[in-house]
């Protein structure tokens, strides 16, 4: 399975499986924002003023704000500081921000979210508390931080889905076998 580095186990357990569903997508969306140059990291589609590098930097975040706020209750890092109004500074800033900024932001985001996630998990497991709770406090378990990370890269995924289409016509459902980011 080398070739498909990105594929969940065909049977494994129900971490195995959410971690593997995630990387799935996590390996979908970084393949259709792969190797674009800036024009093409900041093309738009129709109506819409979002694009492919602003999806970078928001799914960067947002893999930050989860492992680091929503998992452990840590600041997600100086460099957000200017995100946490919510008023989508991260899709507008990444105009700024070469392809290499974009690429290597969202790739050590993902990278220290695995690693943070991996810790939890040996601590507790899927039903371990985290740090951010539901209305009324009540406790909400690493499963479902897990899950809602992996809406959103559905959500986004489609979204660079006919980003990248409108970009240069790539389609398809997963990377190729033996795809490999590029820097």
């Amino acid at each position: 399975m080398t070739d498909y580095w990105w594929e969940p186990p065909f049977a494994g357990t129900e971490t195995e499986h959410l971690l593997g569903a995630l990387d799935r997508q996590r390996a979908t969306f970084r393949w259709k924002a792969d190797g674009l140059t800036a024009a093409g990291l900041n093309a738009t589609a129709g109506a819409s003023s979002l694009t492919l590098g602003g999806l970078l930097k928001h799914l960067a975040l947002v893999e930050d704000y989860h492992s680091a706020w929503k998992l452990r209750g840590e600041s997600p890092g100086e460099r957000w500081k200017p995100a946490l109004s919510g008023d989508g500074w991260e899709f507008r800033s990444a105009a700024d921000d070469s392809p290499e900024q974009l690429y290597a932001l969202w790739d050590s985001a993902v990278a220290a979210a695995r690693e943070r996630y991996m810790a939890a998990l040996a601590d507790g497991g899927l039903d371990r508390p985290v740090h951010l709770t539901g209305p009324g406090g009540q406790p909400v378990s690493l499963r479902r931080l897990l899950f809602d990370l992996l809406e959103e890269y559905g959500r986004h995924t489609g979204h660079a889905d006919l980003l990248r289409e409108a970009v240069d016509g790539l389609v398809g459902e997963d990377p190729p076998a033996g795809w490999q980011p590029r820097p």
